[in-house]
C-alpha cells in the first residue's frame, strides 16, 4: 500500500452564542466568513444544548460570547451557553478552540477585597479551560492580572485605538483625558500620549469607596488643571454610572467647560440610565462589546464598532502571527 500523503488545509469557523450575535455577524463579515450555526436548543426547564450544524473536525474554532444578561437570560446563562458550545466543539474534534469574550464576566471579582470572598474571575477562567478552550481572547479586562488566571495563551485586546480616533476626529484641541480614579491613571496617560497631536493633558479624580458598600463611590477632588477645558473621562466599563456621573459633576464644579465619558463596555445596569439621562455628560461614547437595548439608547450615547479590531485579532491567531503588533505592543497592560 502506498503511504498516505495529504496536504493539510487550515479552516476557520466562527460561532456565536445568543447574547450578542450582531457583533459576531459583523466580525464574520470582516473576515469574509459565514457565521456558523450553533443550533442552540433551549429546553422547557432552561437547559441549553448546542449541536453544530456542520463538521468542525480539524477546524480552528472561535466561539464568541459577551457575558451579559439580555432577553430574559442572565450573565450566568451567557457563560454557561458558551461553555456548552466549547464542550461541543471539543467533543467534535476541533483542532483548536478559542473562547472569544469581548466582555469577560465577573472580571471585578479578581481578588479578595474582604475576607470570605471568592475570586470568581479565576473560577470562570478555570471553567473555560476545563470545557476545552485552548485560548482566550478578551477586550479591556478590568485588570491585567486576569490574563494569568487562564492556563493557556490569552490575547488581551484594547479598544483604545477606536476611542482615540473618535477624540482625534471630534474633540477640539487640548482636551483633558481624565481617569475617574487613581487606578486608571496609566491608561489615561497612554491615551494622552497617543493624542499628542491634539495637545491632550491628563487629570484624575481622587475618590473613595465606603468599605462594605457595593456600587457606592464618593468623588472627592480633581488632581490636574481642567478649568476652561473639555474633559474626557475614560474607563473600562460603565455599570451603574455612579462613578462617572459624580466625576463629571466635580469636573464641572472645578471649571471644566464640557464633559464627555468614554468606556469600552456599556453595562448600564440598575440606575445607570436614569443617572446618565439626568447627568451633565454631553457625550457618552461606548463600543459595541455589549448589546445596547432600546431603553438604554440615550440621546447622548454614541456606539463605535470594535468588530474590525476583533476580526484582525482572530485573523492573526488563525495565521499564527502576532496579535500585539496590531496595537504596537501596548495592549498587554
Amino acid at each position: 500500500m502506498e503511504p498516505l500523503e495529504k496536504i493539510t488545509t487550515k479552516k476557520l469557523a466562527l460561532y456565536s452564542g445568543r447574547t450578542h450575535p450582531t457583533l459576531a455577524d459583523e466580525v464574520a463579515r470582516h473576515l469574509g466568513l459565514e457565521l456558523g450555526d450553533p443550533n442552540i436548543v433551549e429546553f422547557s426547564n432552561g437547559e441549553v444544548r448546542p449541536r453544530f450544524a456542520e463538521s468542525v473536525r480539524g477546524t480552528d474554532v472561535f466561539i464568541m460570547q459577551s457575558h451579559y444578561g439580555v432577553d430574559g437570560r442572565s450573565v450566568n446563562d451567557s457563560i454557561m451557553e458558551q461553555l456548552t458550545m466549547i464542550d461541543a466543539a471539543e467533543r467534535a474534534s476541533a483542532k483548536r478552540i478559542t473562547a472569544v469574550c469581548p466582555f469577560y464576566g465577573y472580571a471585578r471579582q479578581d481578588r479578595k477585597a474582604e475576607g470570605r470572598e471568592p475570586i470568581t474571575a479565576r473560577l470562570v477562567a478555570d471553567m473555560f479551560r476545563l470545557a476545552g478552550a485552548n485560548r482566550l481572547i478578551s477586550i479591556d479586562l478590568h485588570s491585567g492580572q486576569i490574563q494569568g488566571f487562564f492556563d493557556g495563551p490569552v490575547d488581551h485586546l484594547t479598544a483604545a485605538p477606536v476611542l482615540e480616533n473618535y477624540i482625534r476626529n471630534n474633540a477640539p484641541d487640548s482636551p483633558v483625558i481624565v481617569s475617574p480614579d487613581s487606578g486608571r491613571i496609566k491608561v489615561a496617560e497612554r491615551m494622552a500620549q497617543h493624542l499628542h497631536d491634539c495637545e491632550a493633558d491628563i487629570a484624575f479624580i481622587y475618590k473613595r469607596r465606603p468599605k462594605g458598600q457595593a456600587n457606592v463611590v464618593e468623588a472627592k477632588e480633581v488632581i490636574g488643571d481642567v478649568a476652561g477645558r473639555l474633559c474626557v473621562l475614560t474607563d473600562d466599563m460603565i455599570d451603574t454610572g455612579g462613578t462617572i456621573v459624580s466625576a463629571a459633576e466635580i469636573l464641572l464644579d472645578r471649571g471644566a467647560t464640557e464633559v464627555w465619558a468614554m468606556a469600552t463596555h456599556g453595562v448600564l445596569s440598575g440606575p445607570a440610565v436614569d443617572r446618565l439621562k439626568n447627568s451633565p455628560i454631553e457625550r457618552l461614547v461606548l463600543t459595541n462589546t455589549l448589546p445596547l437595548p432600546p431603553e438604554k439608547q440615550l440621546p447622548q450615547v454614541e456606539v463605535l464598532s470594535i468588530a474590525p479590531l476583533i476580526a484582525q485579532a482572530l485573523a492573526a491567531v488563525f495565521d499564527d502571527s502576532s496579535v500585539s503588533e496590531i496595537f504596537g505592543g501596548e495592549n498587554l497592560a
